[in-house]
């Protein structure tokens, strides 16, 4: 059965984003490419929260129809195309595009069939909402932290007041080449 993997940026002091909810995304490297890749080939579904999906959508379609859009130049955009994905939103309507389906309700439902008809790991990019929601939910199976060598000072944090205390076992730590640490936790439940 696949799991849900909750993958974010995150700065050294836990923001995630900047107050107006603006993307901080870190530098990028060869080893961050690497990581990106690897989320790639472990992934059998995307799943996003609005605001996340249609500025994905609108940079990784490019690749189809732009040769000198930056997402052609990617090697794995194809394939980042092709993905099934899922869409959580209350306000989009009709068909989302981009090999997705469009969900407004009942996330546990569908969290419970992706998984049971996925082999591969459902990984969600978020956004803030959406992350929150799944988390609230106790639907994370592994948390991917990739922690910046950044101290932010303000913003949004993805773990703030309120985030119910959840039980975690580490899994592995892993240097970047731009001094990020990527963090991996899987959630610890009674079986």
């Amino acid at each position: 059965m696949a799991k849900v993997v909750l993958s974010m940026f995150m700065t050294l002091d836990g923001y995630f984003a900047g107050l107006g909810g603006e993307f901080m995304p870190p530098p990028w490297s060869d080893g961050m490419e690497a990581w990106a890749l690897e989320a790639m080939q472990q992934s059998g579904h995307f799943l996003y929260g609005r605001v996340n999906f249609q500025f994905n959508k609108g940079f990784w379609e490019a690749a189809k129809t732009d040769p000198d859009s930056p997402a052609a130049g990617i090697a794995y955009a194809g394939e980042m195309n092709a993905k099934p994905k899922t869409v959580f939103s209350r306000t989009l309507k009709g068909d989302p595009g981009w090999n997705a389906t469009l969900v407004s309700d009942d996330i546990p439902a569908r969290i419970a069939e992706l998984k049971a008809t996925n082999e591969k790991d459902l990984f969600l990019f978020g956004g803030a909402r959406l992350a929150r929601s799944f988390i609230d939910l106790d639907l994370v199976d592994e948390y991917r932290l990739l922690v910046t060598p950044t101290i932010q000072g303000s913003g949004e944090r993805l773990f703030g007041t309120g985030t119910r205390p959840i039980d975690l076992a580490f899994v592995e730590s892993r240097p970047i080449d731009t001094g990020a640490v990527l963090l991996r936790y899987r959630r610890s439940r009674e079986t």
